[in-house]
C-alpha cells in the first residue's frame, strides 16, 4: 500500500507543476498584451502588474479567479482541459483507494531521553567549551538581584554534543562543591511544565493536588534560599508564557544559582532571557578528537596488527564526519564489525546518506529539526542543496533563488524579500547554516554542514540532483524524469573552455533549475534551451560564455539568470527582453559586457539588476527608469552625452523601492543640477548605502556645480554608509543634511581638491567609522570639525557638547597641506585611532 500511495502523490506533485506552468503562462499572455498596448500608447511607466489568476482544485475541476478582459488563447485551454482530465483520473484513484486526508501532526521520530550520568572515559574533545562553561556557572553577577538566576545556553544543531557538554559541566567536581543543588530535567517536546516542576521537587516536598499552581508552590519551597544548578535538557519550545511560568517561582534561589540550557534554536535561548554573551554556540569537534572517537569505538576490540591495516581507510571515513560527533559515533560503531578492507572501502566511497546506520542514528535527529520548521522554510532548506558541499552561500542571492521558485508566501502585505531574510534568519538561529560572515559591506555568507547537506538530499533526492561531469563530450542522461533542479560540475582537468554537455532532451523538459557554474563553459546550445521551458532559474555565473542565444527568449517562465563572472561577453540578445517574469539579472564582473538591450524597460517585474564591477559598461539604457519594481540597481554612470536613450540621474525619481546600495560615478557629467533634483534620494528610504563620485566633467567649471547638485542629493534619513568622492565644491557648501543623518556609522570623504576646511562633522550622533583622504588645500583641523564654537570649547563647561559620541576609528591620509591640529584631541573619544 505504501507504494501505491507515494505513485499517487507523485502524480499529484507533477499535475501541481503542471498546473503552475500553465497558469504561469496565462499570466504571461495577460502581462504581453498589457506592455503592448501601454507600448502603443507611448507610456509604459504606469503599467503595474496586476493580480495574477489563481486556482483552486476541489479535485474535479480547475476554477479560476476573475481576469478582466483576457482572450484564452486555444493552446492554453488545450491544456487546462487536459489537467481537468487528470484531475478527474487522481480523484477518482483517490476514491478507489480509500485514501483519507486527516489533521494533524504527522508523526515525528522518537526523541532520545537524556540523564546527567556520563562515561568520561569515551568523551573526547571539548576541554576548551567545558571551562568556558563551568567559569561562567562559577562566576557572580551584579545582575543576579534585578533578574534572578542566570542563564546559560549551549545552541548548535543536532548531534554536535550539546547534552555531553552539559553533562561534562553538570558533574565537573568544583560544580558538584558549588551548589546545594543539581537538577537535570530533559525537557524535549511538548514543554510541559508539571513535569519539569515533579523533577525540579524530587521528592522535596508533596503537593496537595495535581494543578499547576500546587507544583509551582513546592518547586518555590524546594530551591529558596538554596544555591542550585539546573540543566535543561533540549528545549524547544519559543513560548515565553510557558517559561515565565516555570521561571518565577525559581527566583526564589539563591544568588549564584544558575540555569543551563541545550537547544537548537537562538531563540529559544533569547525568550529565556540570555544575554548574547553566555551564549555558547557549539562548533564541531577538531578532526583529532573526531577520530579519537571514532577510533575508540571502531577499533575497540581489535589487534594492534588489525587496527594499522584499517587506520588510513578510517582517518579518510573520519573526514566525512567533519567534526560531528553523533556522525563520528554512528561510523564508529559501524566498523567495529566490519571485518575485510573491501568493507571499509566502500564505506568510505558510499554517500553518506547511503549508509543505513547513519540514516537512523545521524538523520533521525535531525529530522526532529527539520520538522519543527514551517512548510514553506522547508521548501527553501530543500532547495539549498543545489549548491555542491562547502559552497559559500550568499543571503541576498539565496533569497531571490527561493523567489524565482515562488517559495516565499506573501505574509501580512510584506515585500518578499522580507519574508526571504525571515525564513534565512530562522534557518541560520537553528543552526542549519554554519560559517556565518558579514563583510564591510554587510553582505552575509554561510555554509550548510556537510552533514547536514547529506540529510538535505536525503530528502530531496527525487527532484534535486548535482551531477558531476567528467566527459564533457559524452552524452548526459538524468536518473528519472523527477529533476526539476540540475546542477553541473565540470570535475575535468582540461583547461579548455568546452559547451555544456549534452544532457538528455526526454529528461530535462521538465527541469526548473539548471545551475553550471565555475565551470569554463564557453556555449549554451540553442537546442538545449529550447527544450527548457519550464525553466525558471538559470545560474551560468564564473564560465567564459560570450554570447547568449537569442533562443533564452522563449524560456518565459525565467525568473532568475546569472551570468556573474563572464569576462567574455560583451552584450545580452535583445529577445532578453521578451522574459516578462523575469526577477533577477545579475552580471556582476562581466567586465567587458559593453550594453544592455535597449527595450528592458519591458521587464516589468525585474527587481533586481545586479552590475557591480562591469566595467566596460559606460551607460545603461533609458527603459531601466521605468521599472517601478526595481529594488536593486548597484551601479549607475552618468553619461556625459545627453539622448533619448540613456539613463539620466533624473531618470532615477520614480525608482523608490531602490534599497541596499547605490553607487552612482561621473556625477562630473551632469549638466543640468536639476537632474540631481529629480533624482529624489531622499524618497529612497531603503537605500542603506551610498557612493557618489563627481568624477569627469570640465574641473574649471564643475566646482559651482557640485555644490548644488550636491545639495539635491540628500539621502534619506536611514543611511547607514556614504561615501562622496571627487568633490569640487568649496569650503563652505557643503549641505546641512550631511551633518544631520542620525543613523550615519561610517563617511568616507576623498579627495576634495577645493575643501580648505574640513565640514563639521562632529555632529553626527552616530558615526563609528570617518575616513578623510586626498585633501590637499586643508591646511588646519580646528574645533569647527568637532561642530563646536571655538569660544564654547575655550570655555569648557561643566557640561560640553559631546563631539563624535560613537567614533571608533578616525583616519587621515594624502593630507599633503596639513600643517595645524588644532583643540580636538581632548575632544575625541579615546578609542578612536
Amino acid at each position: 500500500m505504501e507504494a501505491v500511495v507515494r505513485y499517487w502523490l507523485d502524480k499529484l506533485k507533477n499535475v501541481s507543476y503542471e498546473m503552475d506552468d500553465v497558469l504561469d503562462e496565462w499570466n504571461t499572455k495577460i502581462m504581453m498584451q498589457q506592455v503592448d498596448n501601454h507600448e502603443k500608447e507611448g507610456d509604459i511607466t504606469l503599467l503595474v502588474t496586476k493580480k495574477k489568476v489563481c486556482f483552486l482544485i476541489p479535485f474535479d475541476c480547475f476554477c479560476f479567479g476573475h481576469v478582466s478582459r483576457v482572450i484564452l488563447r486555444r493552446d492554453i485551454k488545450l491544456k487546462l482541459k487536459d489537467l481537468n482530465n487528470k484531475l478527474t483520473e487522481i480523484a477518482e484513484e483517490r476514491k478507489a483507494y480509500k485514501f483519507q486526508h486527516t489533521e494533524g501532526r504527522v508523526e515525528q521520530p522518537e526523541r532520545q531521553k537524556s540523564s546527567s550520568f556520563l562515561d568520561i572515559s569515551k568523551t573526547f574533545g571539548r576541554e576548551n567549551e567545558k571551562d568556558i562553561i563551568v567559569s561562567k556557572l562559577l562566576s557572580e553577577s551584579s545582575q543576579e538581584i534585578i533578574r534572578g538566576p542566570l542563564v546559560i545556553p549551549i545552541v548548535g544543531m543536532g548531534g554536535m554534543g550539546k547534552t555531553t557538554l552539559a553533562q561534562l559541566a553538570y558533574n565537573d567536581e568544583n560544580v558538584k562543591a558549588h551548589f546545594e543543588r543539581r537538577i537535570w530535567v530533559c525537557v524535549s517536546d511538548p514543554f510541559d511544565e508539571i513535569k519539569i516542576a515533579k523533577a525540579i521537587i524530587d521528592g522535596n516536598g508533596t503537593p496537595n493536588s495535581d494543578e499547576l499552581e500546587a507544583f509551582l508552590q513546592c518547586m518555590s519551597k524546594s530551591v529558596e534560599g538554596k544555591k542550585f544548578l539546573l540543566v535543561l535538557d533540549d528545549v524547544w519550545t519559543q513560548d515565553h508564557r510557558k517559561w515565565e511560568q516555570l521561571k518565577l517561582p525559581l527566583l526564589k534561589g539563591a544568588m549564584g544559582s544558575r540555569i543551563l540550557v541545550t537547544t537548537r534554536k537562538e531563540e529559544v535561548a533569547i525568550m529565556m532571557g540570555a544575554k548574547m554573551s553566555h551564549m555558547i554556540h557549539l562548533k564541531q569537534l577538531s578532526e583529532e578528537s573526531c577520530w579519537s572517537l571514532f577510533y575508540h569505538l571502531a577499533f575497540f576490540d581489535k589487534e594492534e596488527d588489525e587496527s594499522n591495516v584499517f587506520e588510513a581507510i578510517g582517518k579518510e571515513i573520519v573526514k566525512k564526519c567533519k567534526g560531528l560527533p553523533l556522525a563520528a559515533k554512528a561510523l564508529g560503531s559501524l566498523m567495529r564489525f566490519k571485518k575485510t578492507k573491501k568493507e571499509w572501502q566502500d564505506v568510505l566511497h558510499s554517500e553518506i546518506w547511503e549508509i543505513e546506520e547513519v540514516e537512523q542514528e545521524v538523520f533521525q535527529p535531525l529530522l526532529l529539526s527539520y520538522y519543527d520548521l514551517a512548510s514553506g522554510v522547508k521548501r527553501c532548506l530543500l532547495y539549498c542543496v543545489i549548491f555542491p558541499k562547502d559552497y559559500e552561500l550568499d543571503k541576498d542571492n539565496l533569497i531571490e533563488l527561493w523567489m524565482s521558485q515562488d517559495y516565499l508566501s506573501l505574509e501580512r502585505n510584506q515585500e518578499k524579500e522580507i519574508v526571504g531574510e525571515n525564513c534565512f534568519n530562522n534557518l541560520v538561529m537553528r543552526s542549519w547554516f554554519q560559517d556565518f560572515k558579514k563583510d564591510d559591506d554587510g553582505n552575509i555568507t554561510v555554509k550548510m554542514h556537510d552533514i547536514v547537506h547529506d540529510f538535505v538530499q536525503f530528502l530531496n533526492r527525487e527532484e534535486c540532483y548535482i551531477m558531476e561531469v567528467k566527459d564533457a563530450n559524452k552524452r548526459i542522461e538524468l536518473p528519472s524524469d523527477k529533476v526539476r533542479h540540475l546542477t553541473l560540475i565540470l570535475a575535468s582537468d582540461d583547461r579548455f573552455a568546452c559547451p555544456v554537455p549534452p544532457i538528455s532532451f526526454d529528461h530535462c523538459k521538465v527541469l526548473r533549475t539548471l545551475s553550471c557554474f565555475d565551470s569554463r563553459i564557453t556555449i549554451l546550445d540553442r537546442d538545449l534551451i529550447l527544450q527548457l521551458k519550464c525553466l525558471r532559474t538559470l545560474n551560468l555565473s564564473g564560465n567564459k560564455i560570450n554570447e547568449l542565444p537569442k533562443e533564452i527568449g522563449e524560456l518565459i517562465h525565467l525568473r532568475y539568470i546569472d551570468l556573474s563572472g563572464n569576462n567574455h561577453l560583451k552584450e545580452l540578445p535583445n529577445t532578453l527582453c521578451n522574459l516578462y517574469n523575469l526577477q533577477s539579472l545579475r552580471l556582476t564582473g562581466c567586465r567587458h559586457l559593453a550594453k544592455l538591450p535597449k527595450a528592458i524597460g519591458k521587464l516589468i517585474n525585474l527587481k533586481h539588476l545586479h552590475i557591480k564591477n562591469c566595467y566596460t559598461l559606460k551607460y545603461l539604457p533609458k527603459g531601466i527608469g521605468r521599472l517601478r519594481s526595481l529594488q536593486v540597481l548597484d551601479g549607475f554612470s552618468v553619461r556625459a552625452v545627453d539622448n533619448s536613450e540613456t539613463l539620466q540621474l533624473g531618470d532615477l525619481g520614480i525608482l523608490d523601492k531602490l534599497q541596499g546600495s547605490l553607487f552612482i560615478k561621473g556625477l562630473g557629467n551632469v549638466r543640468d543640477t536639476s537632474e540631481a533634483e529629480k533624482a529624489q534620494l531622499a524618497n529612497k528610504r531603503h537605500i542603506l548605502r551610498l557612493e557618489l563620485d563627481f568624477s569627469n566633467g570640465d574641473k574649471r567649471r564643475q566646482g559651482e556645480r557640485d555644490g548644488e547638485m550636491l545639495s539635491f542629493l540628500e539621502p534619506p534619513q536611514s543611511l547607514e554608509f556614504l561615501s562622496i568622492s571627487g568633490y569640487c565644491g568649496g569650503t563652505f557648501s557643503y549641505p546641512n543634511w550631511m551633518i544631520s543623518l542620525p543613523n550615519l556609522r561610517t563617511l568616507v570623504l576623498r579627495s576634495w581638491k577645493n575643501c580648505d576646511f574640513l565640514p563639521p562633522l562632529g555632529k553626527l550622533p552616530s558615526l563609528q567609522t570617518l575616513s578623510i583622504d586626498d585633501m590637499p588645500s586643508v591646511r588646519k583641523v580646528g574645533v569647527e570639525f568637532l561642530g563646536i564654537e571655538e569660544t564654547s570649547a575655550l570655555l569648557k563647561s561643566s557640561s560640553p557638547t559631546v563631539s563624535f559620541p560613537k567614533l571608533k576609528k578616525l583616519s587621515f591620509s594624502g593630507m599633503c597641506s596639513w600643517e595645524e591640529w588644532k583643540g580636538v584631541g581632548g575632544l575625541v573619544e579615546e578609542d578612536s585611532e
